[in-house]
């Protein structure tokens, strides 16, 4: 099974992208689209876009787990996050990708055992369990998390709760 992990933002969107054969997880690749606030945020959001189309057509993952948005004190922020967030929903779903949301709680508790684990500690947890020889960013670090959360087995995939879904209500 191969994943891809997205940690979504406006500014850098982390991406990593991992196979799990059996109960192994292996390293593939990751990274991270960064775009500039000088420009207007449509051609920011196509950036990400963009950016994940091509690492999905390049890689061939078959489910994406992304990061649930947490709600910041600056609405504005949370807003903009939310926006980039739903572009790399778009780009998996697109791409026929079976997509999962996993919260920082979740993500923290399956890779580090501690749900309140500084992202320190889950860099060092993502290189121990992919056996990484150097530490990626911080973005692709927690695009890596994400991924090995969704590996060990985790909830939450919008396929669920879209099949659930009559004329946008609840069935």
């Amino acid at each position: 099974m191969r994943i891809l992990g997205i940690d979504p933002g406006l500014h850098i969107t982390g991406f990593g992208i991992i196979d799990k054969i059996g109960s192994k997880l292996v390293y593939v690749t990751s990274g991270r689209i960064k775009t500039s606030s000088d420009n207007k945020l449509p051609p920011r959001l196509k950036l990400i876009l963009d950016g994940l189309n091509h690492i999905i057509l390049r890689h061939a993952p078959e489910h994406a787990a992304i990061e649930q948005v947490f709600v910041n004190i600056n609405p504005k922020s949370t807003l903009l996050l939310g926006q980039a967030r739903g572009v790399a929903i778009c780009a998996a779903v697109l791409n026929n990708l079976d997509v999962s949301e996993y919260t920082a709680l979740q993500i923290k508790q399956a890779v580090v055992g501690n749900g309140h684990a500084k992202k320190e500690q889950v860099q060092e947890m993502v290189v121990k369990l992919l056996r990484l020889e150097g530490k990626p960013g911080v973005d692709a670090s927690d695009a890596l998390a994400c991924a090995i959360c969704h590996a060990h087995g985790g909830v939450g995939t919008l396929a669920g709760i879209y099949s659930q879904l009559k004329n946008g209500r609840m069935l």
